[in-house]
């Protein structure tokens, strides 16, 4: 990494940006643990240019992107974050409840307060949006992950089979009520 960090919202031109990075980080971050024919549904499913642009277009999400200033051609993507209603599988979720549903950073920008900056973008979005029950949810063996939302005051309430392709992960739900 080599040059200046800065956060800003997303917008419908960014789908094929969002779609690229968010397929970079999955796969490297989980890439491993999938058949390659699981990993490639999912991607397709979850992680596409017209996925992001649905998303993009619906005023209920916010998308921020983590760019490094790049020489002529524009700025490097180096993480990204989604927020909107939350649509976990959970009795308590009501309507007007906020998910924090991906926040993805490459491993050179991983512990380094990026992530923590790009956290609070969208959790500041969430509550000003009237979401102030918050919910995310997170890969059981992702400890790292697990430890910054308790630190954030996020507690987990449940658990629930997540699908990458025929494979099921166990993933766990954590939500943060109204102060």
């Amino acid at each position: 990494m080599s040059g200046a960090l800065a956060i800003r919202r997303a917008a419908s031109p960014d789908a094929a940006v969002l779609s690229a990075i968010g397929r970079e980080t999955f796969i490297h971050t989980f890439g491993h643990l999938y058949a390659p024919e699981d990993l490639a549904a999912f991607l397709d499913e979850s992680h596409s240019v017209a996925s992001y642009a649905a998303l993009l277009d619906d005023p209920r999400y916010g998308l921020w992107l983590l760019e490094e200033a790049g020489e002529g051609a524009g700025a490097r993507v180096v993480g990204f974050a989604v927020a909107g209603p939350c649509g976990l599988p959970h009795a308590d979720v009501a309507p007007g409840d906020g998910e924090l549903k991906r926040l993805y950073l490459l491993p050179e920008i991983q512990n380094g307060g990026w992530g923590g900056k790009l956290f609070d973008t969208a959790i500041d979005w969430l509550q000003r949006e009237g979401r102030h029950r918050i919910w995310i949810s997170v890969w059981s063996e992702n400890f790292g992950a697990q430890r910054f939302y308790a630190r954030h005051g996020f507690g987990k309430v449940a658990e629930y089979e997540f699908p990458v392709g025929r494979h099921r992960d166990i993933e766990f739900m954590y939500r943060r009520d109204p102060e």
